[in-house]
């Protein structure tokens, strides 16, 4: 039986940038807002942190201030993937010499590795380090699936202990295949309850940056047994999560995170600022949901 790292809702916690570099200042708000909101674990250097545009220097560092920050109060998940397996190595060391609780390792992208492939990418990154790894399977992002008698295979191997699913049909047999041992996270916040419902431990989570209390109670409420409470409160984001979606992650929720006083600046190029049109619609639904 392993461990899970969190029950409940881990944060995917975006990285506020300056012309210069890391904003540290507001990234200590931002990990203070999401302890006093309930958050039950931090990812920090996920998608939604930009990792993909952070020199492993600044990945590490920022790796390193977010497990100091949080002082153990909950744990820290460090991103650490890429499609170069010797990199993803070499990242996963370094996250643990800082200090992470935990990795996330994304499903190797462009490439488009084969099965035994992404089996033997995982295998030799969770045999690097003795920290636990959750798996990331991201197709939308990656062009390839994590097969799920794939994950069954990696989740024979001790420190492979989750997965941060966002393949949805596929996350009851991935539960049937792997047990109550292996923890499935929904990688998605419209479908934390489905994800739930065929034995998921949570949601590691966009809309936790702005609402990090809402996103805990409605996973703390399912395992209270307070079902229709969880169902109503996953209703409730519908809306704010299309707004949060209405271009790609993470450009809405850096706004929004904007909009809430946070001076988390501008995603790095490749990405844009988000269009008037849906600032617009972001700015509505933040103040419908009473936000702002």
């Amino acid at each position: 039986m392993k461990n899970p790292l969190f029950i409940g809702s881990a944060v995917a916690v975006v990285t506020p940038f300056t012309d210069s570099g890391v904003n540290y200042p507001v990234l200590e708000k931002l990990v203070e807002f999401q302890i006093q909101g309930g958050t039950d674990a931090i990812v920090v250097c996920g998608t939604t942190g930009e990792a993909s545009t952070m020199p492993d220097d600044e990945h590490i560092a920022v790796i390193k201030f977010v497990v100091e920050a949080t002082k153990k109060r909950v744990p820290v998940i460090a991103g650490a993937g890429s499609n170069d397996t010797r990199h993803a190595i070499e990242l996963s060391k370094a996250a643990e010499a800082v200090g992470a609780d935990g990795l996330l390792s994304v499903t190797p992208y462009y490439n488009k590795a084969t099965q035994k492939g992404l089996y033997g990418h995982f295998k030799v990154i969770a045999d690097s380090v003795k920290i636990p790894v959750i798996l990331y399977n991201v197709p939308g992002r990656t062009n390839l699936n994590i097969n799920p008698e794939t994950i069954q295979a990696l989740a024979e191997i001790d420190n492979i202990i989750a997965v941060k699913e966002c393949n949805l049909g596929q996350v009851g047999d991935v539960v049937n295949l792997c047990g109550e041992g292996f923890s499935v996270y929904s990688g998605d916040d419209n479908v934390v309850l489905p994800v739930l419902s065929m034995g998921g431990k949570g949601v590691i989570s966009v809309m936790a940056n702005i609402i990090p209390k809402d996103t805990h109670d409605m996973v703390a409420k399912f395992f209270a047994g307070d079902i229709k409470g969880a169902i109503r409160q996953q209703l409730q984001t519908l809306n704010l999560i299309k707004a949060l979606f209405s271009e790609v992650n993470p450009i809405p929720v850096k706004a929004a995170v904007n909009l809430l006083g946070f001076e988390a600046g501008l995603c790095r190029m490749p990405l844009t600022e988000l269009s008037d049109g849906n600032l617009a619609l972001l700015r509505s639904e933040m103040k419908a949901y009473g936000l702002l």
